[in-house]
């Protein structure tokens, strides 16, 4: 007689990881704010998309590079410390920004740095978080913790960016700054609440020789991996092509409907919205891997595709709406999937080596996407980022390892 597969216990059922959860729930408040705000103060300083894609650029750049160093320290140094003292750091950038655009000092250069500075805090938290989440709850349960984490993100972003625009329309950024500067003090008070995120023996920071060794053991395993390795690579080629539209969002909703702040805060509600439901179904869900991730890859692009001939902001919101559902489903499941195959003893490492991999093709994109926006015109850089986006779903479906992947 076959047995029935028991439903794995709730991950909120961890006192550990529900502290955490809470910190991480209001820290995404403070970041939808500030998502929006910060793209909105640069169009309005430079009117330029180049300027836009150069910003959303630098913020995922350093997600790239810095993550290799973030994986090797993940694995070996205690990462409760890691993930307090990358709270501390985003926070002083933001008190920063609120203090010089309240004195009226803020220039465009340093907007550029702190998003890079940012965004090095955030990666080296997001390397240390990752394997937490197998250390706090064991593999059964990361899927639903991954589910949790980013369905809560994007929920919390269909009202934050709604807010943050109105906000904006009416005094500006600066209460986006403040609010995520203090999101990110209450994320330290929440980390620090828990007691260990592991690893079971913390060691001393690792040397540059040991961090050399970390990073050619997560390639060597990523390379060993067929199926992890194809889709790493397909992730970059979809990001890259993705920038290319998303950076042009704000222009585009801008120029060719002539919308205001408020109008472009709903469209980046609903994004968030689609996104949430797609973590949402993915952690409800157990359709075979392979297949469903390279169907929710196709209709992505089909989500994109009336935007470049569209008169209807409606219609508009729809699409970029129903794209982000499958790029949610696509973002929870495939991460999940990792941490299921990957060790726990090489999991930083190996998402380290991984989204360096993944990220890479996201600053070439912004950059494409913000001079296209200029140059070319917000319709033609939304049909070149569809017809890309069936480009390369056209070549994963031939990809046999991917196709047959069901771990």
């Amino acid at each position: 007689m076959a047995t029935a597969t028991a439903r794995p216990a709730s991950v909120f059922r961890s006192s550990a990881f529900s502290r955490f959860y809470a910190g991480q729930a209001l820290s995404y408040l403070g970041d939808g704010l500030r998502t929006l705000a910060i793209p909105l103060l640069v169009f309005r300083l430079t009117a330029s998309a180049t300027a836009l894609g150069w910003t959303w650029g630098l913020e995922v750049l350093p997600y790239a590079f810095v993550s290799l160093i973030a994986g090797s320290l993940a694995d070996r140094v205690n990462r409760r410390r890691l993930m307090i003292v990358c709270d501390a750091l985003r926070f002083t950038v933001m008190v920063l920004f609120a203090v010089l655009f309240a004195t009226g000092h803020l220039q465009l250069w340093m907007i550029y740095t702190g998003v890079l500075v940012l965004a090095t805090g955030g990666s080296v938290f997001l390397g240390a978080q990752m394997p937490s989440l197998p250390f706090l709850l064991g593999k059964d349960r990361v899927k639903g913790a991954v589910a949790a984490l980013a369905a809560t993100e994007q929920s919390v972003n269909l009202v934050a960016p709604p807010i943050g625009g109105v906000l904006f329309g009416l005094v500006g950024p600066l209460p986006a700054l403040v609010i995520n500067a203090i999101t990110y003090l209450i994320s330290q008070v929440a980390v620090a609440s828990v007691r260990t995120f592991g690893p079971d023996v913390p060691g001393a920071l690792p040397s540059l020789r040991e961090i050399a060794a970390d990073i050619a053991a997560g390639w060597r395993f990523l390379c060993s991996d067929k199926a992890m390795l194809r889709l790493s690579i397909a992730s970059c080629c979809f990001n890259f092509i993705g920038s290319v539209g998303f950076v042009a969002l704000i222009p585009y909703f801008k120029l060719a409907f002539r919308a205001g702040d408020h109008v472009i805060g709903i469209a980046f509600g609903c994004f968030a919205a689609g996104a949430a439901l797609g973590a949402y179904l993915a952690g409800r869900t157990q359709w075979a891997f392979g297949p469903a991730v390279i169907l929710a890859y196709l209709l992505d692009g089909v989500g994109w595709l009336p935007l470049p001939w569209t008169h209807s902001p409606a219609i508009a919101i729809g699409g970029v709406a129903f794209s982000s559902l499958c790029s949610g489903y696509v973002i929870t499941t495939v991460i999940s999937w990792r941490l299921r195959v990957i060790p726990e003893a090489l999991a930083g490492r190996v998402f380290g080596v991984i989204r360096f991999v993944v990220l890479g093709g996201i600053l070439p994109g912004s950059v494409l996407g913000g001079w296209c926006g200029d140059h070319l015109g917000v319709r033609m850089t939304m049909l070149i980022s569809a017809v890309g986006y069936f480009a390369f779903t056209g070549i994963l479906v031939f990809s046999r390892t991917v196709r047959a992947e069901r771990r």
